[in-house]
């Protein structure tokens, strides 16, 4: 996380002004920081926090205003060092209020760890005041003391983001080839981030535009995996996307006559381009017909602008805005644009949407090149667009590709299951898919198919699994030993698949039985040794979920286990710790040998250590272990 560079050119600047006035330096600080708007989602808590500290200093300002001045040089000195750690607060604070949304939540152990660092300097400049020197009244220096030791407790940490959070953003951002991250993800996150509507969605670009430039051409392939986020987000709002480098602000179809002042009635609420083909929707609002369009396949009932909900998704031309907008052109010399779809792209489109029915019904040939060539190319265009993956279900795709999981032709097998993969995509696929019998089929391609077809057949689990329903049937179809055995022996591709879906098949209570029965634990333990995997987050995860779970809590308590607990909360990252925190909370709270474990492990300095400097919720959980603790002692 990069901080340098975001000041204004006013905290900058030397002025003589601020040199001789110190207080009023500080005073501007403040009441600028109390002008920022509101602050990212993933940061607000710890922001809000922030920002009521600042207003405490105040009362402080307000008598050392009345004070007779030049101050003497260490009432100065320390002045400066409160004025250095109020800009380097204020630094932040303005990056958790203009910062782009996606880098916030990507890099959130490093503006947490900025969090820390912020009250570092606001103790540090806190202890010592000169109060004699600088004429402070007792009333003022009990407010100091009292601010200092609020300081030095202060919650160093907000909340790290919830278990969903963290596993989507991985599903989001990981390399996987030919893996479309499910839209149901996707739309989840952006409402998380809070990234749903067109106008956060517009100011979110122009956010990662300021973040690339900051970054000065370093850090490219990270910038490039949140300009591809960003995109995703805007396609599931039926926006179109834009080169964010170039600019991002600016619609290329309003760049050939930017002297020119467009009507704002004449533009789309969705994409700010002139309408061509304006049609009206039951919220009575207007839009280009090819936005709305896009906006309703997504899934969406919703007006984007009212965010009303609409009693139909029927269209409406506006002839008269139509007809305005035509005249307008003409009064103006000012050509419409063609769509931006080129006709070899349309054409392809067409080509694809002619060609779907046919293809499906190669399907069910009896002859094996056809079905192969057929199997492959329904693989291809299902991940090319939700248009496609509708007309594939509506013209029967479904079932001939639910049959063909069970054909000895590992390829065709291969192609199918990926298929299915990129059709559960759609939320109204997963249930056809389903209802075909699929998840029976796809487990045994799980149990026996090739490499790259276990590792989607695990994806698909994942993806149908995001439906409570079919997480019942996944785990009554005994379809968790075989995701437990690729967590075991699978690439890292298929562990990483794995891991997903048994993270979300374990948020069913029953299912939880069913993973320990399968020894799910001994390959968690295994993945936690890996560091090379970089899965540590996702197994403490599922560790988390199955410690609920009586048996799981006894094979996890295991000595070897407790002692790779206290690793990660002696070394781990801060999340780490947080999950590491609460698996041993759980241990303890239901059999004190536990307790007496860890406690042979050194458990007891890391606890001081998290109480005192991990996240909230890791803090929590610290200090009812060293309560367990010390109630075990006295017992």
């Amino acid at each position: 996380m990069a901080m340098e560079g975001e000041r204004d050119e006013s905290d900058e600047s030397t002025r003589s002004e601020e040199e001789v006035d110190p207080v009023k330096d500080i005073q501007r600080i403040i009441e600028s920081v109390v002008q920022f708007g509101e602050y990212r989602k993933t940061q607000r808590k710890e922001s809000h926090n922030l920002v009521r500290r600042f207003k405490l200093m105040l009362p402080l300002l307000e008598e050392l205003r009345d004070l007779p001045q030049p101050f003497l040089e260490n009432g100065v000195a320390w002045l400066t060092k409160l004025r250095d750690a109020l800009l380097f607060a204020k630094d932040l604070l303005r990056l958790c209020s203009q910062g782009s949304k996606i880098h916030l939540a990507l890099d959130i152990e490093a503006v947490m760890i900025t969090f820390q660092k912020v009250y570092d300097k606001l103790s540090l400049a806190f202890e010592g005041v000169p109060c004699d020197e600088l004429g402070i009244s007792d009333e003022v220096k009990e407010q100091l003391e009292l601010m200092h030791v609020q300081l030095k407790r202060a919650r160093r940490r907000t909340d790290t983001q919830d278990i969903e959070l963290a596993m989507d953003m991985m599903v989001v951002f990981s390399d996987e080839d030919d893996r479309n991250a499910d839209s149901a993800i996707i739309e989840r996150l952006a409402k998380k981030l809070e990234l749903h509507s067109v106008e956060d969605l517009n100011t979110e670009t122009v956010a990662i535009r300021n973040l690339a430039a900051e970054r000065k051409g370093q850090q490219v392939e990270s910038t490039q995996r949140i300009i591809n986020l960003l995109n995703k987000f805007k396609r599931i709002a039926g926006m179109e996307e834009t080169n964010v480098l170039e600019d991002p602000a600016m619609p290329k179809m309003l760049e050939r006559c930017t002297s020119l002042l467009i009507p704002h009635e004449f533009l789309c609420p969705i994409t700010l381009e002139i309408m061509t083909d304006p049609v009206i929707i039951t919220s009575g609002q207007t839009y280009e017909r090819e936005s709305i369009e896009k906006w309703f396949q997504s899934n969406h009932n919703t007006c984007p602008k009212t965010r009303q909900p609409l009693e139909h998704l029927s269209l409406a031309p506006n002839c008269a805005l139509k007809s305005l907008i035509e005249e307008w052109c003409e009064n103006n010399n000012f050509k419409l644009p063609k769509k931006y779809n080129s006709s070899g792209q349309e054409n392809c489109s067409i080509d694809s949407k002619e060609e779907i029915p046919t293809l499906v019904e190669s399907l069910w040939s009896i002859h094996l090149e056809e079905q192969r060539k057929a199997v492959e190319k329904i693989r291809l265009i299902s991940k090319e667009s939700h248009e496609n993956r509708g007309l594939v279900a509506e013209h029967g795709g479904i079932p001939p590709l639910v049959q063909l999981l069970s054909y000895p032709d590992s390829k065709i097998q291969e192609h199918a299951v990926t298929a299915l993969l990129n059709l559960s995509i759609d939320e109204g696929n997963k249930r056809l898919i389903s209802a075909e019998g699929a998840i029976p089929a796809i487990i045994e391609v799980l149990e026996n198919g090739s490499c790259v077809a276990k590792e989607n057949s695990a994806a698909a689990l994942f993806s149908l699994s995001m439906l409570d329903e079919i997480k019942e049937i996944v785990g009554q179809s005994n379809g968790i030993p075989p995701l437990v055995d690729l967590l075991r022996n699978g690439t890292v591709r298929g562990k990483k698949d794995a891991a997903t879906a048994l993270f979300n098949l374990s948020l069913n209570h029953a299912n939880k039985g069913k993973a320990i029965s399968a020894g799910i634990v001994a390959p968690l333990f295994q993945v936690l040794k890996d560091t090379n995997l970089g899965m540590i987050d996702e197994a403490l995860s599922i560790l988390l979920l199955l410690v609920s779970n009586s048996e799981g809590r006894q094979e996890i308590g295991q000595l070897t286990f407790i002692e790779t607990l206290i690793g990660f909360m002696r070394e781990g990252s801060p999340k780490n710790k947080e999950c590491a925190a609460s698996v041993l909370l759980e241990l303890c709270s239901n059999n004190s040998s536990f307790i007496l474990a860890a406690l042979q492990f050194g458990v007891y300095e890391h606890l001081m250590e998290i109480k005192q400097n991990g996240t909230n919720r890791a803090q929590r959980k610290a200090i009812a272990i060293l309560e367990l603790i010390s109630r075990s002692e006295q017992i």
